[in-house]
């Protein structure tokens, strides 16, 4: 999985920003402020994103309705697991991000850990 080019991130922001549903012309009309784009512009990424298996898409009338297929923090923790996975040596990279962490982040991931023990079948992630 590689990241997002610009024009797809701006529309997956607004879809997930939005949490429902969007035709092509609301994601149109969520996009203009940054930049003029044209529909067929529009429809293209949305339908490349469908293809690639991020977006679902149901007929409401004449249209598409498009959803994310995951959340936001979903599509980042697996990034993220790519980094890691991509990195040559996962337990200093690791450690690496763990030293740049906020207090908060840290207690945050401590309370996680703490819970993942308690959990049945536990996986590799």
């Amino acid at each position: 999985m590689r990241g997002f080019g610009e024009l797809e991130a701006a529309i997956m922001n607004r879809l997930w920003a939005r949490q429902e549903p969007a035709t092509v012309r609301e994601v149109l009309d969520d996009l203009r402020g940054d930049r003029e784009f044209a529909y067929t512009t529009v429809m293209t990424v949305l339908d490349n994103l469908h293809r690639k298996g991020w977006l679902t898409r149901q007929l409401d009338g004449r249209a598409y309705r498009y959803r994310p297929v995951s959340t936001k923090q979903e599509y980042s923790a697996e990034l993220m697991r790519q980094a890691l996975d991509g990195s040559g040596d996962n337990t200093t990279t690791l450690l690496r991000f763990v030293k740049e962490m906020t207090a908060a982040e840290a207690e945050a991931v401590e309370r996680a850990l703490k819970g993942r023990g308690t959990s049945a079948g536990s996986s590799r992630r």
